[in-house]
């Protein structure tokens, strides 16, 4: 999943996905009376546990507006006004002394007296405020301007475009309002930009130059044509809670707001991010920055969810590059006949499977993907005894390869973005969507939006355990055989493998070892077989995102470790549904209390007769 590893996985800004609430910018007035921080630590006093995450919760989630739209939380927590993030400098930096109140105030409570059910809510509640508050040391060294959906201007967009409800005549007025704030937010987004740039950080005029690529195009799109117009009309086409007369009305509103303040808003982000082009550092890399490292080590902790080093990581990626590439020479010789007695690059061998192995015409891109997903729900019953009470559809598109999840109250599904304007080598696409449908990121969210959680276990998730937990359902699928044996395919799946591996030496490469461009795509191409567009494509994400892309490798380990140690356990009396309810029944928690899960999983099962 890419979008999705944005999406609903953080609070505010303070997570690199978007930011906080609607209000005003950098030169507002102080507001009279107590601040957030002093309000919320006056609202904590006294509570009980239970009440003291409710409270605390409900306090940090509304800092960010937008969480509330993606994650479909304002029924619980409804909005005096629709608005957007706020990701003005002082907003954020209260956003922070929230955090931090709420962390000294959980502390207060006595965790001793808890039973183990407890203490995993307290222990996994404390991970992810300590770890907010770890972050504010580095407030300005994330990229929030950047390309495509790894920043906030893609981000915004596909909450409109994607996950904005419109199921009655008030979310379409609830949309125009937040369509409102659209030039606001990138006001913030601007200042932000300078502040960074005042603090000696400025992304690099690799990536910039894309962004602005895009960001010019919004900024001289027609209106009409706008995504941000053209959803809203998109969405209002036919449905019986609008009139025709509100259609009209609500179409107009929002064609003259994109036109103006929308536009704007676009034209004064590029304009900055023009102004700063030149002064842009040429190369790639966080550990450039003053303080880059220890902000680097925070990511890899953050994403990870361990406390694995850079140098640990990078050495992993290339234990499993080697594994990996034993596993695909033997299908290339004993089961397709390669010669590789020349070494041929890896990209000419896999050139080779795509072809032999069927391309699948752009126009049946989408249905293929159907019949794949539709396969798997059917078999899925082979390792599971839970199921999502929602459904996934297949989204085709000019862009593809992510999963949005469904609303928490069901009525939408989620989503699997296919890109279907291009044909497709068939090898991959099984392990695509097993990682994005099922039984990857849809059974994995939606199974976890069906549970009675503690609330501050539902809005808490871990991109290790999610993303670890995609990469695990690929090779869970071949495992039980859903590839038909076919070598085709299965070389598909090693290649996602390959990849998920290659991001750990790149990303640690890129960020920790001073690699170049250069360095990087050549090494994504030598080790996964990646053409060079695709190749330069990845060097880029992992550059403007430090760490994120080493979760998934880090994840699926530490989940196949424990089904080990469950099965070396349990003996007769392992069964691969109890392993799967037990880590898919507790929400998406640090790789850290994984132990806990499975610990309990053991202990269960060897006090049942």
């Amino acid at each position: 999943m890419k979008k999705s590893l944005l999406i609903g996985l953080c609070f505010a800004f303070l997570y690199g996905c978007g930011s906080s609430s609607g209000g005003t910018g950098n030169n507002a007035p102080p507001p009279a009376g107590p601040t957030a921080s002093e309000q919320l630590l006056t609202d904590l006093q006294g509570l009980s546990l239970d009440d003291y995450y409710t409270t605390s919760v409900a306090a940090l989630v509304q800092r960010s507006p937008e969480t509330l739209v993606w994650r479909s939380l304002l029924d619980i927590y409804p909005q005096p006004t629709p608005s957007l993030d706020n990701l003005s400098d002082a907003f954020q930096r209260e956003t922070f002394a929230m955090y931090q109140v709420a962390l000294i105030a959980l502390r207060t409570y006595d965790r001793s007296i808890l039973d183990a059910a407890a203490q995993l809510n307290y222990d996994s509640y404390e991970w992810f405020l300590q770890d907010v508050v770890d972050r504010q040391q580095f407030i300005y060294y994330d990229y929030p301007a950047t390309y495509g959906g790894f920043g906030v201007p893609r981000d915004t967009e596909q909450m409109f475009t994607e996950v904005h409800p419109i199921d009655s005549y008030q979310d379409a007025l609830d949309y125009i309002a937040r369509l409102g704030g659209v030039e606001q937010k990138y006001a913030e987004l601007v200042d932000h930009l300078e502040l960074q740039r005042q603090n000696g950080i400025i992304e690099p005029a690799l990536t910039m130059q894309v962004a602005i690529n895009q960001i010019s195009s919004m900024a001289s799109m027609n209106a009409s044509d706008n995504p941000y117009y053209t959803a809203l009309v998109e969405k209002m086409a036919g449905h019986p809670a609008i009139t025709d007369a509100q259609r009209n009305d609500l179409s107009s509103q929002a064609l003259s707001i994109v036109d103006a303040s929308v536009r704007r808003g676009y034209q004064n982000l590029l304009s900055k991010l023009q102004s700063l082009l030149p002064i842009a550092p040429a190369q790639i890399g966080v550990g450039q920055f003053p303080n880059g490292g220890a902000y680097y080590d925070y990511t890899l902790r953050h994403h990870t969810t361990t406390d694995l080093t850079a140098a640990e990581i990078h050495q992993l990626g290339l234990d499993e590059l080697t594994r990996i590439r034993e596993e695909m020479d033997d299908i290339f010789i004993n089961q397709l006949g390669y010669d590789l007695s020349q070494n041929p690059p890896l990209q000419e061998l896999f050139a080779r499977v795509a072809t032999e192995g069927t391309i699948i015409p752009a126009a049946s891109v989408k249905s293929t993907y159907e019949t794949i997903i539709d396969l798997a729900k059917q078999n899925v019953g082979d390792a599971f005894d839970i199921f999502p009470s929602t459904d996934v559809v297949v989204i085709g598109g000019p862009f593809g390869g992510y999963y949005i999840g469904p609303s928490r109250d069901g009525t939408r599904p989620g989503a699997f973005y296919a890109g279907t304007t291009v044909d497709e080598p068939w090898f991959q696409m099984r392990s695509l969507a097993y990682h994005e449908a099922v039984p990857g990121h849809h059974t994995q969210i939606a199974i976890g939006l069906d549970q009675n959680l503690p609330v501050a276990r539902q809005v808490t998730r871990s991109t290790a355990f999610i993303e670890g937990w995609a990469l695990y359902a690929e090779r869970l699928a071949w495992e039980l055989g859903w590839h038909d044996n076919d070598p085709y395919s299965n070389l598909g799946r090693l290649q996602y493998e390959a990849l998920r591996a290659s991001r750990l030496v790149m990303d640690t490469g890129i960020h920790s070892m001073g690699w170049s461009f250069q360095t990087a795509w050549e090494f994504n191409v030598a080790n996964i077989g990646a053409t060079r567009g695709a190749s330069e494509g990845a060097a880029g994400r992992y550059s403007v995102w430090p760490g994120q892309a080493t979760a998934y490798m880090v994840g699926m380990l530490q989940i196949l470790s424990e089904r080990q140690r469950a099965m070396d356990a349990l003996g007769a009396q392992y069964d691969i549904k109890d392993f799967h309810r037990a880590l898919l029944t507790n929400g998406a928690l640090p790789l850290a209390f994984m132990d806990t899960i499975v610990d309990q999983y053991i202990a269960d099962t060897l006090a049942t007769p």
